[in-house]
């Protein structure tokens, strides 16, 4: 199957379940992380042919998406003699693509890169849509870029390696957004066999609808709104809450996807609260997150501290915090005007 994004300058194709031999007449740089690479690069290289094909593997996870990484990213390639025809190609989770897309973006001034995502999440999410970001100590994925890859292939045969909580940070992405754009997506999530699911044991049928059906979704938005400036903000839906989360966790705490599971149902309580969301819908939401035994629930320390984290939200303007939340169930808005008063009340109910 395939999938266009109908960028005006940068449209590519995402191929699911489609990854046949690529040819390069250039250099080819694959990034990875020593796990992946262990399962999965030889049967990634026989599927590569390239002037010289060069491998680099860093630290994977949360902890090490900051510019050290990047340094000693940019540092392998210019040892490699990468030049600007060369390609980079992500071979990884979010992780990887988020920072291989980054390196792409500023090494030399840009060169083109391939996400060959290899985790549920960075399927359906990350590898789709052109961020690409890093953390620091200020908060996540704030400093990066906009930069969009050549082309995105999902193999369902890469979920199979997967843990249950890979699998299961990967479906809070895709829940998200059914939530937020597409009630009857909700009712396709609670069809599903969670026990064959989250053991990798479900049909490649199972993983391909969930892998097209967000990126079908994704890319209308990003065709509508490549840089985020309105439309896109709706794909952060949770995010708000769970980027503070991750940060005060030193990213080491819980998965993204995990994360995102919490920051979901903290932005539906706030929802309940201003009157946008019913118990009703906030209970079927939480149900279907615990069905994939996803957590919901994270104990706040300090209220007012983790209030005062929102503002390094980069969604913010004007010193205004921006929450994306769940207007009844497959409708998501951006609210600007929420009272201190009642986001405090909200966060206190998780302390």
């Amino acid at each position: 199957m395939q999938i266009k994004v109908n960028l005006k300058e940068n449209a590519y194709q995402v191929y699911i379940d489609e990854l046949e031999n690529l040819e390069f007449d250039t250099k080819v740089f694959i990034l990875s992380n020593p796990k992946i690479s262990g399962l999965h690069l030889e049967k990634l290289l026989n599927k590569i042919k390239a002037k010289e094909i060069l491998i680099a593997t860093i630290k994977d996870g949360e902890e090490y998406k900051n510019l050290n990484t990047i340094e000693e990213i940019l540092n392998q390639m210019f040892n490699s003699e990468i030049d600007r025809k060369s390609i980079l190609i992500s071979f990884g989770g979010g992780v990887i693509s988020d920072m291989g897309g980054f390196a792409a973006s500023i090494y030399k001034r840009g060169i083109d890169f391939i996400n060959i995502p290899t985790t549920l999440l960075a399927c359906v999410d990350a590898a789709v849509g052109g961020k690409t970001g890093i953390n620091n100590s200020f908060g996540k994925n704030l400093i990066g870029t906009f930069y969009q890859p050549k082309a995105v292939y999902c193999e369902s045969e890469f979920l199979r390696t997967l843990g249950e909580r890979e699998l299961a940070a990967g479906m809070a992405e895709f829940i998200k957004m059914a939530v937020i754009f597409d009630e009857n997506l909700l009712t396709f999530i609670e069809s599903i066999d969670e026990k064959t699911f989250l053991s990798a044991k479900c049909e490649n049928e199972i993983f391909s609808k969930i892998i097209a059906k967000s990126i079908k979704l994704k890319a209308k938005v990003v065709e509508q709104d490549e840089k985020e400036s309105h439309l896109r903000m709706l794909l952060n839906y949770g995010h708000t809450f769970a980027h503070v989360i991750e940060n005060l966790t030193n990213y080491s705490a819980y998965l993204h996807g995990e994360a995102v599971a919490i920051g979901m149902n903290m932005a539906n309580r706030l929802a309940l609260n201003l009157k946008l969301l019913s118990e009703k819908e906030c209970d079927r939401i939480e149900r279907i997150l615990r069905k994939f035994k996803l957590p919901t629930h994270y104990k706040i320390d300090n209220v007012d501290a983790f209030y005062e984290a929102f503002f390094m939200d980069k969604k913010n303007s004007n010193q205004k915090l921006n929450f994306i939340l769940a207007n009844s169930l497959g409708k998501g808005l951006i609210k600007s005007d929420i009272d201190s008063k009642d986001i405090i009340k909200t966060l206190k109910e998780f302390s």
